[in-house]
């Protein structure tokens, strides 16, 4: 039997006037895990353990600002009347290709400065980003927002979700489209896919896993975000949907053109310190 339930808590702990809510703690424990599993994977590909938990402490803190950025950018006209809501970031407002753009860039520039192939960087974080991803998009769940369209009770109950996930669906009293709960599968699904092939064939290059990464999200991002209600526009064109198709178009051309490229070592196999 189905019992009728109210949206669910977002605040965890609350401690007199420190509240630490659950996007926090998912987003915190995404990170953890994702970190956990680079530096397994690191250890396999011979990187040392400091260049990647260096790399991380670089990142997070751009990946946050870009992230940040990325929205007001979009989102100019508010934020030039109301400056002060720039750094008031608790408020919501962060865009995770802006976060992803901005650590992608770190990592290139700590690569190159230390001898790093940044390919093979970014191969070992892609499938553990994506993981990340999938877990943090819970943090959305909990905070009723990055939601699709309104729908109905019975479609919902059709995708056989559990109840009380269906009733965190039921905002200013309508259902609405689980958008949060399709990206999330549909990463966790990529993750799976990576994971599971990463060690088991030679054929993947240096940066494959990276493009393989890029282009499986994209293709997803693209579609769910046209069922958001909550996207950036430019003009009349969704920006992530615009971000999408570039990043699924610009990293086929590339794969093809790598391809092409005979010194491009493997991904089990590279020298570390060739930069391609």
């Amino acid at each position: 039997m189905n019992l009728l339930v109210g949206a669910l808590n977002p605040i965890a702990l609350q401690l007199g006037p420190l509240e630490i809510h659950w996007y926090g703690v998912i987003i915190a424990t995404a990170v953890v895990l994702a970190v956990a599993l680079a530096l397994q994977e690191a250890k396999r590909r011979r990187v040392s353990e400091d260049d990647i938990l260096n790399l991380i402490l670089w990142a997070l803190p751009f990946s946050l600002i870009g992230a940040r950025l990325y929205y007001v950018i979009f989102e100019w006209p508010y934020y030039q009347a109301n400056p002060g809501e720039i750094i008031k970031i608790w408020h919501g407002g962060i865009a995770i290709y802006g976060g992803l753009i901005a650590a992608s860039i770190v990592f290139i520039i700590y690569c190159r400065n230390h001898a790093l192939s940044a390919w093979l960087i970014l191969d070992i974080a892609a499938p553990t980003v994506m993981l990340a991803q999938a877990i943090g998009r819970w943090g959305n769940f909990m905070n009723q927002e990055a939601y699709g369209g309104v729908t109905s009770l019975h479609f919902l109950q059709q995708l056989h979700l559990p109840n009380w996930l269906i009733q965190q669906m039921l905002i200013d009293g309508s259902y609405r489209q689980p958008t949060f709960l399709y990206e999330s599968v549909w990463n966790l699904i990529g993750f799976a896919i990576l994971m599971s092939i990463r060690h088991r064939t030679g054929w993947f290059k240096q940066g494959e896993i990276l493009l393989s990464y890029i282009m499986w999200y994209a293709f997803g991002r693209f579609f769910v975000e046209g069922m958001r209600t909550d996207s950036l526009y430019l003009g009349p064109l969704r920006v992530s949907q615009i971000v999408s198709i570039v990043l699924l178009i610009g990293a086929i051309a590339v794969w093809i053109w790598r391809r092409r490229q005979k010194q491009v070592p493997g991904y089990l196999a590279g020298n570390l310190t060739q930069r391609y």
